[in-house]
């Protein structure tokens, strides 16, 4: 399991970053700024449980990670983000897979493998204060094609129900019930975890099985599952399909599971830190940031910080090696003047989809009060 670095080796590490770009261009490091929610108002703390069951979050503090410390790239278990709780100190629900039996099959006899890291996104990940619904981790457990393997092929019923026990309600902010209605094709990838980052997998995380969907936003990804089954063609959506439709951009809210497109993260990017610099006595600003999601790796990545100014691509944003998890990019900028600054960007080209970009959904605010 990762070892969870502290406050003083990630200043230690970001000390040996800064230390050898000022060698290499005379620069010198001044200070980290925040980054603000453009509407103003108080930011959500982070890496803390606020709430409880379905009212339950938790925020990943992204503005750690750092190339100069690749290991924090991979979130660590109790800094994972965290949408619903499993209650306290209770289960759940009695779970019938708590053992090795998928409504009798015995899981041990299928072979388990490693996987990731995998970035998750809250299809919920709309906190403009931070976007912290969002983590990446190692899973490991047993691969969905091999367990529908075992179930076989049934032409009357080719889609697949993963059901999970949510806590029970009420709730401020969610529907009770936790289920997802995949194609077969759709969990080509998946796997039911049981361990997260080299550990038994966390309660909160879905102890004692979560399945993981590469690419999918966290909804589909369910936790505390207790059944899989195959379902008709015809099956109607789930609560949870219907309560994330929005989110999770479907064309309005389809009555059938058939007719949901795939809960897939589109390529997205934001910034997670503002540095401040000098170098022979003028100041400039380092903007470092995050590239995840799509299914085709870009680096063709834009910035601007008005809405009157042009688009500027991207000083150093390497070609992502996979889309699997994030990648980090980073700009250096020189503002004209003192001011209140939102930071947007965008993917320039067509052939990619980006619409939580195109709707300027990842916007972060800075003021600079030097230059």
């Amino acid at each position: 399991m990762p070892v969870s670095p502290s406050r003083r080796e990630f200043l230690s590490a970001a000390f040996f970053l800064r230390a050898a770009l000022r060698q290499a261009s005379g620069a010198r490091f001044v200070a980290t700024l925040p980054l603000g929610n453009p509407g103003g108002g108080r930011s959500t703390p982070l890496g803390r449980l606020l709430g409880t069951g379905l009212d339950a979050r938790m925020f990943t503090d992204l503005s750690t990670l750092s190339s100069a410390r690749p290991e924090t790239l991979v979130t660590p278990n109790d800094r994972y983000y965290i949408r619903t709780a499993s209650p306290s100190p209770q289960p759940p629900s009695p779970n019938r897979l708590a053992g090795t039996e998928v409504d009798g099959m015995d899981l041990s006899r299928i072979d388990r493998v490693a996987a990731g890291p995998y970035v998750m996104e809250c299809a919920g990940n709309s906190d403009p204060a931070n976007f912290g619904l969002i983590s990446a981790a190692r899973w490991e457990g047993y691969p969905m094609a091999a367990i529908l393997d075992r179930f076989g092929a049934d032409a009357r019923r080719p889609r697949v129900l993963v059901e999970g026990a949510d806590p029970p309600g009420p709730s401020a902010t969610s529907i009770p019930g936790a289920s997802w209605i995949f194609s077969r094709d759709q969990l080509s990838r998946a796997l039911l975890a049981d361990t997260m980052n080299g550990a038994p997998l966390p309660r909160d995380h879905g102890s004692p099985l979560r399945l993981i969907v590469p690419g999918w936003y966290g909804c589909a990804c369910i936790k505390w599952v207790t059944r899989v089954d195959l379902a008709a063609d015809d099956v109607p959506a789930t609560s949870q399909m219907r309560e994330f439709a929005a989110r999770t951009h479907q064309a309005g809210t389809p009555a059938a599971a058939r007719d949901y497109a795939p809960a897939v993260i589109d390529t997205a990017a934001m910034p997670i830190r503002v540095e401040r610099w000098t170098r022979g006595g003028r100041l400039f600003y380092r903007i470092v940031g995050i590239i995840w999601g799509g299914s085709k790796p870009t680096n063709a990545l834009s910035i601007r910080f008005h809405a009157n100014e042009p688009w500027t691509r991207v000083e150093d944003c390497p070609l992502p090696s996979t889309t699997d998890t994030w990648s980090l990019w980073s700009h250096t900028w020189r503002p004209a003047s003192p001011g209140r600054y939102q930071i947007v960007l965008r993917v320039d080209d067509p052939a990619i989809r980006t619409r939580r970009l195109d709707l300027f959904f990842y916007v972060r605010e800075v003021v600079i009060d030097e230059v």
